[in-house]
Protein backbone atom coordinates (compact mmCIF):
# COMPACT_ATOMS: atom_id res chain seq x y z
CA UNK A 1 0.00 0.00 0.00
CA UNK A 2 1.13 3.34 -0.79
CA UNK A 3 0.76 7.06 0.32
CA UNK A 4 1.02 9.91 -2.47
CA UNK A 5 1.36 13.31 -3.35
CA UNK A 6 -1.81 14.54 -5.18
CA UNK A 7 0.19 17.81 -6.17
CA UNK A 8 3.54 16.24 -6.52
CA UNK A 9 2.57 13.01 -8.00
CA UNK A 10 5.33 10.96 -5.74
CA UNK A 11 5.01 7.91 -3.60
CA UNK A 12 5.54 9.43 0.31
CA UNK A 13 5.76 6.31 1.80
CA UNK A 14 4.78 2.63 1.57
CA UNK A 15 3.99 -0.52 3.79
CA UNK A 16 3.98 -4.24 2.20
CA UNK A 17 1.15 -6.10 3.16
CA UNK A 18 0.53 -9.69 3.75
CA UNK A 19 -1.47 -10.42 0.47
CA UNK A 20 -2.97 -8.12 -2.05
CA UNK A 21 -5.22 -5.23 -1.17
CA UNK A 22 -8.33 -5.24 -2.80
CA UNK A 23 -10.78 -2.25 -1.26
CA UNK A 24 -9.88 0.61 0.99
CA UNK A 25 -11.51 3.36 2.79
CA UNK A 26 -10.75 5.95 5.90
CA UNK A 27 -12.23 5.12 9.08
CA UNK A 28 -10.66 8.57 10.34
CA UNK A 29 -7.89 11.63 8.74
CA UNK A 30 -5.21 9.42 10.31
CA UNK A 31 -6.63 5.54 9.84
CA UNK A 32 -6.97 3.84 6.66
CA UNK A 33 -8.64 0.50 6.33
CA UNK A 34 -7.51 -2.11 3.66
CA UNK A 35 -9.62 -4.87 2.62
CA UNK A 36 -6.71 -8.41 2.10
CA UNK A 37 -8.03 -10.25 -0.85
CA UNK A 38 -9.46 -13.31 1.14
CA UNK A 39 -10.91 -12.80 4.77
CA UNK A 40 -8.44 -10.32 6.31
CA UNK A 41 -9.10 -6.07 7.18
CA UNK A 42 -5.74 -4.44 8.07
CA UNK A 43 -5.72 -1.26 9.87
CA UNK A 44 -3.13 1.01 8.78
CA UNK A 45 -2.13 4.43 10.17
CA UNK A 46 -0.92 7.43 8.91
CA UNK A 47 1.05 9.41 11.24
CA UNK A 48 4.00 12.04 9.63
CA UNK A 49 3.36 10.70 6.13
CA UNK A 50 4.57 7.43 7.23
CA UNK A 51 2.58 4.24 6.93
CA UNK A 52 2.60 1.96 9.54
CA UNK A 53 0.60 -1.18 9.99
CA UNK A 54 -1.92 -1.23 12.72
CA UNK A 55 -4.37 -3.42 14.09
CA UNK A 56 -6.42 -7.03 11.81
CA UNK A 57 -9.54 -7.90 11.65
CA UNK A 58 -10.84 -11.69 10.43
CA UNK A 59 -14.21 -11.97 8.75
CA UNK A 60 -16.60 -14.49 7.88
CA UNK A 61 -16.41 -14.90 4.47
CA UNK A 62 -14.59 -13.79 1.12
CA UNK A 63 -15.34 -9.74 1.23
CA UNK A 64 -15.21 -7.65 -1.55
CA UNK A 65 -16.79 -4.21 -0.89
CA UNK A 66 -15.69 -2.19 1.75
CA UNK A 67 -16.61 1.48 3.79
CA UNK A 68 -16.47 3.29 7.10
CA UNK A 69 -19.13 5.35 9.25
CA UNK A 70 -19.72 6.26 12.49
CA UNK A 71 -16.38 3.84 13.90
CA UNK A 72 -18.27 0.79 11.91
CA UNK A 73 -17.14 -1.25 9.33
CA UNK A 74 -19.36 -2.08 6.41
CA UNK A 75 -18.35 -5.23 4.41
CA UNK A 76 -20.13 -6.84 1.32
CA UNK A 77 -19.59 -10.71 0.32
CA UNK A 78 -19.45 -10.94 -3.27
CA UNK A 79 -20.24 -15.45 -3.67
CA UNK A 80 -22.84 -15.39 -0.95
CA UNK A 81 -24.58 -12.07 -1.64
CA UNK A 82 -24.46 -10.36 1.88
CA UNK A 83 -23.73 -7.19 3.89
CA UNK A 84 -22.42 -6.82 7.43
CA UNK A 85 -21.74 -4.36 10.14
CA UNK A 86 -18.89 -5.36 12.20
CA UNK A 87 -16.91 -3.17 15.28
CA UNK A 88 -13.52 -1.80 15.39
CA UNK A 89 -12.93 -5.40 16.70
CA UNK A 90 -14.67 -7.36 15.08
CA UNK A 91 -17.85 -8.35 16.20
CA UNK A 92 -20.98 -8.79 14.01
CA UNK A 93 -22.75 -5.73 14.82
CA UNK A 94 -25.94 -6.11 12.11
CA UNK A 95 -26.42 -8.14 8.95
CA UNK A 96 -28.40 -8.22 5.88
CA UNK A 97 -31.76 -9.55 6.52
CA UNK A 98 -32.12 -11.88 3.11
CA UNK A 99 -35.76 -12.62 4.56
CA UNK A 100 -38.00 -12.21 1.45
CA UNK A 101 -35.40 -10.23 -0.03
CA UNK A 102 -32.41 -12.68 -1.22
CA UNK A 103 -32.56 -11.40 -4.74
CA UNK A 104 -31.67 -8.29 -4.01
CA UNK A 105 -28.03 -8.38 -4.26
CA UNK A 106 -26.02 -10.48 -6.71
CA UNK A 107 -22.55 -9.24 -6.94
CA UNK A 108 -22.10 -6.18 -4.21
CA UNK A 109 -18.95 -4.81 -5.06
CA UNK A 110 -18.12 -1.66 -4.05
CA UNK A 111 -19.65 0.73 -1.20
CA UNK A 112 -19.38 3.96 0.04
CA UNK A 113 -20.38 6.64 3.21
CA UNK A 114 -21.73 9.62 1.99
CA UNK A 115 -20.42 12.88 4.64
CA UNK A 116 -23.57 12.33 6.37
CA UNK A 117 -23.43 9.06 7.02
CA UNK A 118 -25.82 7.57 3.93
CA UNK A 119 -23.91 4.24 2.58
CA UNK A 120 -24.06 2.90 -0.96
CA UNK A 121 -23.96 -0.22 -2.41
CA UNK A 122 -23.01 -0.83 -6.42
CA UNK A 123 -24.36 -4.21 -7.53
CA UNK A 124 -22.46 -5.10 -10.77
CA UNK A 125 -24.71 -8.34 -11.84
CA UNK A 126 -28.34 -6.50 -10.85
CA UNK A 127 -26.92 -3.12 -12.35
CA UNK A 128 -27.95 -1.66 -9.61
CA UNK A 129 -27.25 1.05 -6.63
CA UNK A 130 -28.43 0.71 -3.17
CA UNK A 131 -29.19 2.81 0.03
CA UNK A 132 -28.86 1.29 2.99
CA UNK A 133 -29.16 2.41 6.81
CA UNK A 134 -26.75 1.85 9.80
CA UNK A 135 -28.70 -1.42 10.05
CA UNK A 136 -28.47 -2.68 6.77
CA UNK A 137 -32.09 -1.87 5.76
CA UNK A 138 -32.89 -1.21 1.95
CA UNK A 139 -33.84 2.49 1.97
CA UNK A 140 -33.78 2.66 -1.98
CA UNK A 141 -32.71 0.95 -5.03
CA UNK A 142 -31.30 3.20 -7.90
CA UNK A 143 -31.78 1.71 -11.63
CA UNK A 144 -31.01 3.13 -15.16
CA UNK A 145 -30.35 2.19 -18.51
CA UNK A 146 -26.61 3.92 -18.23
CA UNK A 147 -26.07 1.43 -15.55
CA UNK A 148 -24.12 -1.30 -16.87
CA UNK A 149 -21.64 -3.31 -14.68
CA UNK A 150 -21.34 -0.37 -11.84
CA UNK A 151 -18.41 -1.03 -9.79
CA UNK A 152 -16.47 1.85 -8.35
CA UNK A 153 -18.41 4.07 -5.98
CA UNK A 154 -17.39 7.33 -4.09
CA UNK A 155 -19.71 10.14 -2.21
CA UNK A 156 -19.12 14.01 -2.83
CA UNK A 157 -22.28 15.77 -1.36
CA UNK A 158 -25.05 13.70 -0.10
CA UNK A 159 -26.93 14.12 -3.05
CA UNK A 160 -24.02 13.56 -5.60
CA UNK A 161 -22.52 9.96 -5.76
CA UNK A 162 -20.11 9.21 -8.63
CA UNK A 163 -20.70 5.91 -10.13
CA UNK A 164 -18.11 3.96 -12.59
CA UNK A 165 -19.95 2.15 -15.22
CA UNK A 166 -17.46 -0.79 -16.29
CA UNK A 167 -19.14 -1.50 -19.64
CA UNK A 168 -19.94 2.23 -20.44
CA UNK A 169 -17.13 2.80 -20.12
CA UNK A 170 -18.14 6.12 -18.38
CA UNK A 171 -18.25 7.77 -14.81
CA UNK A 172 -21.96 8.58 -13.92
CA UNK A 173 -23.72 10.92 -11.53
CA UNK A 174 -25.96 9.89 -9.65
CA UNK A 175 -28.30 12.08 -7.65
CA UNK A 176 -30.67 10.08 -4.86
CA UNK A 177 -32.82 13.16 -3.95
CA UNK A 178 -34.37 12.55 -7.36
CA UNK A 179 -33.17 8.69 -8.19
CA UNK A 180 -31.58 10.35 -11.35
CA UNK A 181 -28.63 8.96 -13.34
CA UNK A 182 -26.54 11.21 -16.04
CA UNK A 183 -22.81 10.82 -17.55
CA UNK A 184 -20.34 12.65 -16.28
CA UNK A 185 -16.93 11.35 -18.02
CA UNK A 186 -17.31 8.96 -21.01
CA UNK A 187 -15.00 7.42 -23.93
CA UNK A 188 -14.10 11.31 -25.06
CA UNK A 189 -12.78 12.21 -21.72
CA UNK A 190 -10.34 9.30 -22.00
CA UNK A 191 -12.71 6.80 -19.52
CA UNK A 192 -12.10 2.72 -20.34
CA UNK A 193 -13.50 0.18 -18.58
CA UNK A 194 -13.29 2.38 -15.25
CA UNK A 195 -12.81 0.25 -12.01
CA UNK A 196 -12.46 2.27 -8.95
CA UNK A 197 -12.60 6.01 -8.23
CA UNK A 198 -12.46 8.32 -5.08
CA UNK A 199 -13.06 12.03 -4.75
CA UNK A 200 -10.64 14.65 -3.32
CA UNK A 201 -13.12 17.42 -1.40
CA UNK A 202 -9.69 19.42 -1.09
CA UNK A 203 -8.67 20.02 -4.60
CA UNK A 204 -12.57 19.05 -5.87
CA UNK A 205 -10.54 15.99 -8.26
CA UNK A 206 -11.32 12.72 -9.23
CA UNK A 207 -9.28 10.12 -9.09
CA UNK A 208 -10.10 7.26 -11.59
CA UNK A 209 -8.39 3.81 -12.23
CA UNK A 210 -9.35 2.01 -14.98
CA UNK A 211 -8.71 -1.42 -15.71
CA UNK A 212 -5.90 -2.83 -18.03
CA UNK A 213 -3.77 0.31 -17.76
CA UNK A 214 -1.32 -0.89 -15.19
CA UNK A 215 0.16 2.12 -12.94
CA UNK A 216 -2.41 4.59 -13.98
CA UNK A 217 -4.81 6.74 -12.20
CA UNK A 218 -6.50 9.57 -13.86
CA UNK A 219 -7.36 13.25 -12.64
CA UNK A 220 -10.53 14.86 -13.52
CA UNK A 221 -11.20 18.72 -11.79
CA UNK A 222 -14.75 19.25 -10.71
CA UNK A 223 -16.29 22.25 -11.17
Amino acid sequence: MQLLDCVKGEVVSEVKLQDRPYRICLTDRNTATVDIVGKKIQMIKVQDKTLTKGRELTVSKIMHGLTSNRNTLLVSYHNQPWLEEISMDGNVLHQFDKSGKSQHFKSPEFMCTTPGGSVFVSDHGTNTITKVDEQLNILQTCTSLLLDGPCGITAVTENQILVCSFRNHSILLLQPFTNTVSTLLGEDDGIENPYSLTYCPDQKKVYVAPTGQIGTIKVYQMS
